[in-house]
């Protein structure tokens, strides 16, 4: 008799209707990755990428069952100083011309509260694979724009130590310390599009 409760369990799960899995595209006009760096241990410079691209896997029902995949344009780095931004881009840091893509591909979701999560991830930097964390809040419940587009918006925080991607380059400043602070704070804004 309980074998054929087990059958009968199997059976209703096996005919269970499917999840479902919207995709929605990263806004590339309505996101920003944004970075954060201690700057001769006074300060903290600021700057972003101009090109943002991606996608998420929604599971509607169960988000921690969601996949989410991001591409970052590095030669798109802007930090308000030209210099500077040609210093970030040449081998001493992300070395653009041979690791011209940024990504992260999310490996693990995690509730972390009401409409947040940790998303655990392969995060890529100059041919450099490593996992990262970010706290997500998010997706919004989606919107509709007057113009009739239907958006829904995420953001995620995380902090990560950019010699674990190989990105050591630094200077001794004349009081001691350095130039560049090894600890890097991440924003990431966007507005999801239903995929095309």
């Amino acid at each position: 008799m309980s074998l054929e409760k087990n059958t009968s369990s199997t059976n209703s799960k096996a005919s269970a209707a499917p999840a479902l899995v919207s995709r929605w595209d990263v806004d590339p006009s309505h996101a920003t990755a944004q970075f954060g760096v201690r700057h001769m241990m006074i300060s903290t410079v600021k700057g972003h990428f101009d090109k943002v691209a991606g996608h998420v896997e929604l599971d509607e029902a169960d988000p921690t069952r969601s996949k989410i995949e991001i591409q970052i344009d590095a030669a798109s780095i802007n930090s308000r100083e030209a210099k500077r931004d040609a210093h970030l881009r040449s081998a001493d840091f992300f070395d653009v011309e041979n690791h011209p893509t940024i990504t992260f591909k999310s490996t693990r979701i995690e509730a972390a509260g009401k409409d947040q999560y940790r998303v655990t991830g392969d995060l890529t930097i100059r041919g450099v694979t490593r996992s990262a964390t970010l706290t997500v809040d998010g997706p919004t419940a989606p919107q509709k724009a007057p113009w009739g587009t239907i958006a829904r918006g995420v953001s995620a925080t995380g902090r990560v130590n950019r010699k674990d991607w190989g990105l050591n380059w630094n200077a001794v400043i004349e009081a001691g310390g350095f130039v560049v602070g090894d600890d890097v704070e991440l924003h990431f804004e966007a507005e999801l599009l239903p995929a095309k």
